[in-house]
């Protein structure tokens, strides 16, 4: 297993980090197979969306701020309800298949970081199944 960090910078905000996960990739010299995408917190995320054209990250933010609002009345009195919430509903993992040494994401698809409590210091785990 390989892990990145990503440092956030706002309470709420999806990170492009298909360049770095390429990366971890390249190093690893597998040619085929699967890579995972996992993210080990509960107020973060994981998907893959466009990545050419920003609007639809700030489309994905504020729609999901706007359905689960950050104040609202939740029994989880941490502060931080809709972060779980926002987090159990994108998902912490996903799937990409490797073929030729890259990833298999269609023309305008990149892997997103999705911080909902931040800013803070966070982890993404990756692992590289390959097939024989």
């Amino acid at each position: 297993m390989d892990r990145i960090t990503v440092e956030t910078t706002s309470r709420i905000g999806l990170y492009d980090i298909t360049d770095r996960i390429r990366r971890k990739l390249k190093e690893s010299k597998v040619k085929d197979g699967i890579l995972v995408v996992y993210v080990p917190h509960t107020t973060a995320a994981v998907t893959i969306n466009e990545n050419y054209d920003p609007s639809v990250v700030t489309d994905i933010n504020q729609t999901l701020s706007r359905l689960i609002p950050y104040r609202s009345d939740y029994a989880h009195t941490e502060g931080n309800a809709d972060a779980h919430i926002k987090a159990a509903i994108v998902g912490s993992s996903r799937q990409v298949i490797i073929e030729d040494g890259d990833l298999r994401l269609g023309r305008w698809q990149g892997i997103f970081f999705c911080e909902f409590d931040g800013p803070r210091r966070r982890e993404v785990w990756i692992e590289i199944i390959t097939r024989r």
